[in-house]
């Protein structure tokens, strides 16, 4: 089947196909010398456009026929495209003339300049003119071009209302048949004269050059459909059904996006390696060169219309269905589908002989009138169809509705919701009683637009809609953290699962926005406004004027992917920071914490930076953009910004830096991170507290391990007066001496704080090596001290409490007296 990479070509040849039809019409084929354009000077491309738009003008005043018309707006936007092109080739040298002038400085009046930098100057100033002189010249032929398109397009509009509007006669008015029974002689000899110059010519190019090109042309053309079509389907098949396939909805859409390519493409080209294979050989005459392109045209729509409903439908392989319908619907519309292909192809074909044998005008609206009238029959079994599947799935929906046991608690299946068939079933019925309202009351045009462009957007709207699935799941697929690229890219990039998940959606979100866009053009052409999309978009392509700078979007491309390099290279270079480099130089966690994330911040301007002089922006524009938004942040950004002068301070100073236990108020804790906004402290019960910096910095603040600061430890407590002190010491000192983690020195000191009401206040200080292990040292004192005391009879005295009780009777109870 398809390979994996090659999904988005799918895409884009399959909406490709959609936007060179446009509506159920034809289209002219016109020639353009590309080459000769792109090889000439801008100064020639510019005369080249002048002279298109003079052509263009003469033409019109002899233009009536839409397409012709739309021939010649093409041309127009064409010479626009030439003359924009040749000025985006001039402005640079422009801009260089202006830097070689600069170099020679002002001209000073003082002082006579020296003969060579005067010639050299009047020689630049010369190339100067002329270049301006050019620059100016192609952006007046651009916007004549853009108004003489825009005005093409206005009569074009014009004329197709009034064809719309115009009234040639009712299918249920005998004079309309009688006329056409009056003319249907002379258009079949008609017929028969253009059926038989055919004829003519190809016997001619037989007789000279022999069947060989013809047959081998018939030959592939029935390889192409059928053997080499029916193969590509199976291998698809095969394929999807086997474990290579990747797993999910990828699966299903993958290879109905596989059919319609394969389902499109091949009658296509069959039909136009037939036609060429005639053209090899001159087999046909300059009359019939537009019904072949017709023919060619028309299979190609014909073959996606038929390729997109069995995609969609799969009427045999029920699991294998992208819409929520039955078989006998799947199987029913199948068939209405392919119907309509036939019809479409057999129509625009007819159409064109029609046209190109110079038949009456009443042939013409008869046809038409037949023709709108099969499609409203085509449109309304369609909407049968639909309406008996809402009425199975109401059926059916009420059955398990009853069939539900209430008692157990089980709850009814919901049924499936089908707001796509209420809005198709609505739209159906007022194309069908617009059409034939219209065609009852004789505007045929009408009748017939409005039944062609209901087939014509139906298809849209479902290829659209087919391509958007396949591109969410495509995109959600290639960035499973799972699948083999979501794995090579976690491993080269270090880039979290999460974050892949959010490219997979972001891409996906990018390109059913283009394919939106895409769905748009291809229904608008059928109103006449494909050229004015075309306009647009060499607008949007030119570039976008944003307070006096110019943006293109292949400018904003870039910028995003030299921002995108930039900030993969901080990252990298931060990673071989904290990684390799900053572990080897011997500085502590605090000060590689410093130096990685001044380099990242550091990385990341850069990267803006760079990014913003890919776009065209100077640096002086951005001391304009500085200053502009010093306003906002001594208004609104007051605080962010102290706290990020406060991180760069504590970066640099490092009063506090990572691993220090500091207490800031009541809190207290170890700090865990740094940044340029706020720093991380993680307290005792192991929560975290977000401090911002500017509180470390414009408040008092207690660092505990500064400096490598020793932890002291303090125990108070009394003894009765009758204590042995002296044995007390003795045996407080032992306690301190005997655990591993108090210190010799400085050395533990046992004090006598004071005597008092027959009591002896002991005071008592030992260090330790860190104020982190106070409080567990203190706690293994202390025990320690409890035992030795018990062992060794000394009383420890708490403090006694002293109740006054005064003399005298007591007082009443409450309520008495």
């Amino acid at each position: 089947m398809f390979r994996r990479r090659r999904h988005p070509l799918c895409c884009l040849l399959v909406l490709l196909v959609l936007l060179a039809g446009g509506s159920l019409s034809p289209l002219p084929v016109l020639a353009a010398d590309a080459g000769a354009g792109e090889s000439a000077t801008p100064q020639l491309r510019i005369g080249g456009a002048e002279r298109a738009l003079q052509a263009v003008r003469r033409s019109l005043s002899d233009a009536g026929a839409p397409e012709t018309l739309k021939m010649l707006s093409e041309q127009a936007l064409q010479a626009k495209r030439d003359a924009d092109a040749a000025v985006a080739v001039l402005a640079p040298q422009l801009q260089q003339l202006d830097a070689r002038m600069a170099q020679l400085g002002p001209v000073e009046d003082s002082t006579p300049e020296e003969r060579g930098i005067a010639r050299q100057r009047a020689a630049l100033e010369q190339q100067r003119s002329h270049l301006d002189a050019d620059i100016k010249r192609g952006r007046l032929v651009a916007e004549d071009a853009r108004q003489l398109s825009e005005s093409i397009e206005k009569t074009r509009a014009q004329q197709f209302g009034e064809q719309l509007g115009r009234k040639v006669g009712s299918p249920l008015s005998p004079a309309l048949w009688r006329r056409f029974g009056n003319q249907l002689p002379g258009d079949l000899a008609r017929i028969q004269g253009f059926r038989q110059q055919a004829a003519s010519g190809l016997h001619s190019a037989v007789a000279a050059h022999g069947w060989s090109s013809p047959l081998l042309g018939a030959g592939l053309a029935l390889l192409m459909v059928f053997p080499l079509r029916l193969w590509l389907r199976r291998l698809g098949w095969r394929y999807a059904a086997s474990e290579r396939a990747p797993a999910g909805r990828l699966r299903r859409s993958g290879l109905a996006v596989w059919l319609l390519l394969v389902g499109t493409a091949l009658p296509g080209l069959a039909a136009l390696v037939m036609t060429g294979s005639l053209e090899a050989i001159s087999a046909i005459p300059p009359r019939l060169q537009s019904v072949a392109r017709t023919f060619v045209w028309a299979t190609f729509v014909s073959a996606f219309i038929a390729a997109l409903a069995t995609s969609l439908l799969q009427p045999r392989r029920a699991s294998w269905r992208l819409l929520a319908i039955d078989d006998p619907a799947a199987q029913r519309l199948r068939r209405l589908a392919w119907s309509a292909a036939g019809l479409t192809w057999v129509t625009v074909l007819v159409r064109e002989i029609n046209r190109a044998a110079r038949t009456s005008q009443v042939s013409t609206v008869a046809l038409d009138g037949l023709v709108a009238l099969t499609y409203v029959l085509l449109i309304m079994a369609t909407l049968v169809t639909l309406t008996r599947l809402h009425r199975r799935r109401a059926a059916a929906a009420a059955r398990a509705e009853r069939q539900a046991d209430p008692a157990a608690g089980a709850k009814p299946p919901r049924a499936a919701r089908s707001g796509w068939l209420v809005l198709a079933r609505l739209g159906g019925h007022l194309t069908v009683l617009a059409a034939l309202v219209a065609a009852v009351l004789g505007y045929l045009n009408f009748a017939l637009f409005v039944a062609q462009q209901m087939v014509w957007m139906t298809m849209v709207v479902l290829a659209v809609l087919l391509l958007t699935r396949f591109c969410d799941d495509l995109s959600l697929w290639l960035f499973a953290p799972g699948s083999a690229f979501g794995r090579t890219l976690r491993l080269s990039t270090g880039v979290a699962p999460a974050r892949l998940e959010q490219a997979g959606v972001l891409l996906s979100a990018v390109l059913r926005v283009g394919l939106v866009v895409l769905g748009i053009a291809a229904v608008t052409r059928g109103f006449g406004s494909a050229s004015a999309l075309a306009g647009w978009a060499d607008t949007l392509g030119n570039g976008l004027k944003v307070g006096g700078q110019l943006l293109r979007p292949s400018a904003l491309f870039w910028a995003a992917v030299v921002l995108m390099l930039g900030l993969a290279l901080v990252k990298v270079v931060q990673q071989w920071l904290v990684d390799t480099w900053l572990p080897k130089t011997g500085l502590d966690v605090g000060s590689r914490n410093s130096i990685s994330t001044v380099a990242r911040y550091l990385g990341i301007v850069l990267s803006v930076l760079w990014a913003l002089a890919t776009l065209g922006i100077g640096f002086e524009k951005l001391a304009l953009l500085a200053s502009a938004l010093s306003v906002g942040i001594g208004f609104g950004l007051q605080a962010i910004t102290q706290n990020f002068v406060s991180g760069l301070i504590l970066l640099a100073e490092r009063p506090v830096k990572i691993g220090d236990w500091v207490k800031i108020g009541d809190q207290e804790g170890d700090i865990r991170r740094i940044s340029v906004r706020s720093t991380e402290i993680q307290v005792g019960d192991k929560s975290t507290l977000i401090v911002p910096n500017s509180e470390l910095i414009t408040k008092t603040i207690r660092n505990m391990t500064m400096a490598d600061a020793l932890g002291r430890i303090q125990i108070q407590f009394s003894v009765p007066l009758s204590t042995d002190v002296g044995r007390l010491r003795q045996l407080l000192l032992e306690i301190f001496a005997g655990n591993d983690k108090v210190l010799a020195e400085p050395a533990p000191l046992v004090f006598i704080d004071s005597i008092s009401g027959g009591l002896v206040a002991m005071n008592c200080f030992a260090y330790v090596p860190s104020a982190r292990a106070v409080y567990g040292t203190r706690s293994e004192l202390l025990f320690a001290l409890l035992q030795q005391a018990a062992a060794n009879g000394i009383a420890l005295v708490t403090p006694t409490d002293i109740n006054v009780l005064r003399d005298g009777p007591a007082p009443p109870p409450r309520g008495e007296g």
